[in-house]
């Protein structure tokens, strides 16, 4: 989980101001100082949490805070707002030449996911309308050429290359003329790194910067290498000038040190963060939405635009009608869990609804890819009969599942609890929605977006 250990100890902080009503000026006190440790435990840079947790005690022990009939929740609201601040704000959008195409220049130390994060930015900008151009001006790093077009080919969009050989000014050059002959309206150039910071790294960029002008220099960091991080930010700020920030490997950070600390240091934006392997997982940063899910929220707007993207709308439909008519099977499981792992990592799912990170843990779930690939290995072992009425499934039939799908007897019995759960779940969610309207209201807003709404 993104932020699991900062999240953790905010949560368990504020769930001691919950329980003490009127709050003092030192529960207040108190619960920043936990606040401060947690913060400097996530890595974040020193200054930046002196700073916070000033701002946040100017405004906690103030009269908004103590004369408010719920205390607890407005400083949780005010650390909210604050969070919201120190990430950014606001979201900050890439800058689109009004005359295509539109230029943008991904660089950054060698091992933070350039070239990964440029087949992402594409498929991102594809998603959202635009027609973009991958070029390949790394021509130091062995196979940087060879992966890029690999990347370009799984996305079917067309990659520019002029092989190893030549000067990565000239194929920046020639890459964005061919984008303009070709009606390709975003040029992504992939540029070559170091593992250091060195003049000649930075001489090449900036004279590729002065030869194709691009409306974004994105800087690509590595989330996992906490402080580090902000450090590289603020050289390649000093030395080259960013426009934004891509923060990669962000879901395999638990502290979250980098994202917390790199806007308030460098002044640059976080643009988008990389949460997966896979090339759907680039998000636009919302510091709105990831403050929320620091503090235990959730994050339902995400989590509707991923069901937008995601989820069959005429099988939500086809979903509901069973749902109404309590013909909710196996295979229809099956189905959902399918369409859900489309979203991105169960457990990063789960965390943007509000109260589920917590539940999560209380029921100990298991969301690991393994445990949704038995599940299928399970279901994929019963007959069609079983599938429709899993009351039939007795003890003989149980071993016969287990031993088809490699498991055993108590991983089926664990399913079938866990069926009828889901079955009862789906039930109340659908009748809570029938009462409140129908017709994709009700549920946050959530509506028919999800299968089981």
């Amino acid at each position: 989980m993104i932020f699991e250990g900062l999240a953790d100890k905010l949560q368990d902080t504020f769930d001691k101001l919950r329980g003490k009503g009127k709050l003092s000026e030192k529960d207040v006190k108190s619960a920043l100082r936990e606040v401060k440790l947690a913060l400097l435990e996530a890595d974040v840079n020193f200054k930046v949490v002196k700073n916070f947790i000033s701002d946040i005690e100017e405004r906690a022990v103030g009269k908004e805070v103590m004369d408010s009939l719920t205390p607890a929740q407005q400083v949780i609201k005010i650390v909210n707002e604050e969070l919201t601040d120190l990430m950014g704000g606001t979201q900050s959008k890439l800058s689109i030449a009004s005359d295509p195409p539109t230029v943008i220049m991904l660089v950054g130390l060698q091992g933070a996911g350039k070239t990964t994060t440029v087949g992402k930015l594409a498929k991102h900008l594809h998603k959202n309308g635009r027609r973009p151009l991958l070029v390949a001006g790394d021509v130091y790093r062995p196979a940087a050429i060879k992966q890029l077009q690999v990347l370009g080919e799984r996305l079917d969009q067309p990659v520019f290359s002029m092989g190893d050989k030549q000067d990565p000014v000239d194929i920046a050059k020639a890459g964005v003329s061919h984008a303009e002959s070709n009606g390709r309206d975003v040029v992504i150039i992939d540029t070559a790194g170091r593992l250091h910071i060195d003049e000649e790294l930075m001489g090449e960029l900036k004279d590729i910067k002065a030869a194709v002008n691009p409306q974004e220099i994105l800087l690509v960091v590595d989330a996992m290498t906490g402080q580090d991080a902000v450090n590289v930010a603020e050289s390649f700020d000093d030395a080259l000038g960013v426009d934004g920030i891509t923060l990669t490997k962000l879901d395999g950070d638990a502290r979250g040190g980098a994202a917390l600390s790199i806007r308030k240091v460098t002044g640059r934006p976080i643009k988008f963060v990389g949460t997966g392997e896979k090339l759907d997982d680039l998000e636009p940063f919302h510091p709105d939405r990831m403050a929320s899910r620091i503090l235990g929220m959730g994050d339902m707007l995400s989590l509707i635009e991923k069901a937008e993207e995601n989820i069959d709308a005429e099988k939500a439909k086809e979903l509901e009608e069973k749902l109404r008519k309590e013909e909710f099977t196996l295979d229809d499981f099956l189905d959902q869990m399918s369409q859900i792992r489309n979203m991105g990592p169960l457990d990063q799912i789960m965390d943007m609804i509000p109260g589920m990170g917590k539940i999560k843990q209380l029921d100990n779930l298991d969301m690991g890819e393994e445990h949704l690939d038995q599940i299928e290995a399970i279901i994929s072992s019963m007959t069609t009969e079983e599938k429709r009425d899993p009351s039939i499934i007795n003890g003989s039939r149980r071993r016969r599942i287990a031993n088809g799908s490699g498991t055993e007897v108590q991983d089926v019995n664990r399913l079938l609890k866990q069926f009828k759960q889901a079955q009862k779940m789906m039930k109340q969610l659908n009748d809570m929605q029938q009462g409140m309207g129908g017709g994709g209201g009700g549920l946050g807003g959530l509506g028919n977006k999800f299968p089981f709404m």
